[in-house]
């Protein structure tokens, strides 16, 4: 599977100030971080990305700013997921411009309880949009968040369809038994997990990574948890504490000293910093024993 999404791959925060306008130069900095210690790519502007906040023409800028900043276009992927199947089509088509083949792809949102048909035909809606054969691209499965499964029978049929266009699955329930079926409905596609407790249990199945949150905070544990499972005990209290995206900015303001990981763009709010201070303690102590 040379082009999907394999290994340890962040699943970027978003640097904004406090008017909510994206720092580019502060995200191509993050995004160097990332990969010096140890990531093998970030996705920009998925779940912990606060993607679903930010313009099609933002996300662009973005993308554009960290290529322009010397991160290869091999080292990203994007969130590329939105409502409107057009706003999907434009924005993949926007980031294959620039060079960055991999995407992460949420179901058309808003519409719950639709059919896995109509989900099928949302995604075959894109692709033939699209219409691109460099186009890699990774399913997300988060329902608890927007709504909408990505059901492990549409992910099969999407694959024999469109073959190595459709290269990944990130599922993100927290659901092992949700994560079994991907792999038994689509065993040659690549499945990460998005829940860092659950790695090791997928990695022993034939999983092929995670794309997760505290890849931003601890990124040299989760790599050593690839290759050590006696790693999994400190990730599982790392994870703990952390119980959304304000908490884990608040964290990575704290272990950085950058002040601007700190600020949310509506509707979320900024953490406590005293919160994220204490977190910042608990794995910056969690690293030292691992």
């Amino acid at each position: 599977m040379p082009d999907a999404i394999t290994g340890l791959w962040a699943a970027a925060t978003t640097p904004t100030d406090t008017a909510g306008t994206i720092d580019h130069a502060a995200l191509a900095h993050h995004a160097q971080r990332l990969l010096n210690g140890g990531c093998d790519g970030l996705v920009l502007f998925g779940s912990c990305g606060e993607g679903p906040s930010f313009s099609i023409a933002e996300r662009l800028a973005a993308a554009e700013a960290v290529l322009r900043a010397g991160v290869a276009p091999a080292n990203l992927a994007l969130g590329t997921g939105c409502p409107a199947i057009a706003d999907t089509v434009a924005l993949t088509k926007g980031i294959l411009g620039l060079g960055i083949t991999r995407t992460l792809v949420l179901p058309p949102y808003y519409f719950a309880g639709v059919s896995p048909e109509g989900i099928e035909d949302a995604f075959a809606a894109v692709f033939d949009g699209v219409a691109d054969s460099r186009l890699s691209a990774c399913l997300y499965h988060i329902p608890q968040v927007c709504g909408v499964p990505v059901p492990a029978a549409v992910l099969g049929r999407l694959r024999a369809r469109y073959g190595a266009t459709v290269s990944g699955v990130k599922d993100s329930s927290g659901d092992f038994a949700s994560f079994l079926a991907f792999r038994a409905a689509a065993p040659d596609v690549a499945s990460l997990v998005g829940a860092e407790v659950l790695i090791t249990r997928a990695l022993a199945v034939g999983g092929q990574g995670t794309i997760c949150g505290m890849a931003n905070l601890v990124p040299a544990l989760l790599r050593r948890l690839l290759h050590d499972a006696s790693a999994q005990a400190a990730i599982e209290q790392a994870c703990a504490p952390i119980d959304g995206i304000p908490l884990l900015k608040a964290a990575l303001a704290a272990m950085t000293g950058e002040p601007i990981w700190r600020n949310m763009r509506p509707p979320l709010r900024a953490a406590d910093a005293a919160a994220g201070a204490r977190v910042a303690a608990l794995l910056e102590t969690l690293e030292r024993r691992a």
